[in-house]
């Protein structure tokens, strides 16, 4: 699936995940929500010139050539739905323990889901290395500021990964079929649809912004402030 595709059903699973989600808080809840959204893209990073290779330039390129020949080439390794969400998530447990390698990890998913959906957002900044450093860091630092420390980081690492994993699940392209790969190369495939088609652009990636709106909407604050709004409006 395309980048932006990702990141919005990420961003969608995350708000419809947020009753069982071990974060309290609005900013806290904020924080998962782009957290999920944006690891939702991460599995990429075994792809040189992806997005997320090219987001912070020598940065995220130079690992992602390494994870790339680790996982032995795009589609492989990151992308098994048992390998992926586990490195991924052992990193994040690691990550989690001190404050700036929580900040390093927010800062990405912020700075994925930005570059993800840049089709939405309202000048270049975020597609540029410095602009998007700037705006993820940033944002990251306000999260984790107003926040406990990010425990929960791990679980939103791998929900992210099995969701952009599923997503590509559905395309012709597939996944490796789980650890069997390793010894005998082989995919799963659920649908003939490319990368990219008609369906992903038309259907799948609205469907997705709506379903996020409406999550956040029931499982956050905004129901309680809105609902009275809405009713005054329509009352009208």
């Amino acid at each position: 699936m395309l980048g932006h595709s990702h990141a919005l059903s990420g961003l969608a699973v995350g708000a419809a995940t947020l009753p069982w989600a071990p974060v309290e808080g609005t900013v806290a809840q904020v924080a998962w929500v782009a957290a999920v959204g944006g690891f939702a893209m991460l599995p990429d990073l075994d792809s040189h010139g992806s997005t997320v290779s090219d987001m912070w330039g020598p940065v995220t390129d130079v690992p992602s050539g390494a994870i790339g020949r680790l996982a032995q080439g795009h589609r492989w390794g990151t992308h098994d739905a048992v390998i992926g969400p586990l490195a991924f998530g052992a990193l994040a447990v690691l990550a989690a323990r001190s404050y700036w390698s929580s900040l390093l990890f927010m800062a990405l998913a912020i700075g994925l889901a930005l570059r993800a959906l840049h089709f939405i957002i309202p000048g270049r900044a975020e597609n540029t290395v410095v602009g998007n450093l700037l705006l993820s860091w940033t944002g990251a630092w306000f999260l984790l500021d107003h926040t406990p420390q990010p425990t929960w980081l791990p679980w939103a690492v791998g929900l992210g990964c099995l969701v952009h994993i599923a997503g590509d699940m559905i395309t012709r392209q597939g996944v490796p079929v789980p650890l069997i790969w390793i010894v005998h190369r082989c995919r799963l495939m659920l649908t003939p649809m490319h990368t990219g088609a008609f369906l992903e652009k038309a259907v799948l990636a609205p469907a997705f912004v709506v379903a996020a709106l409406w999550f956040l909407y029931a499982n956050t604050g905004a129901r309680e402030t809105l609902d009275p709004i809405i009713a005054d409006i329509l009352a009208r």
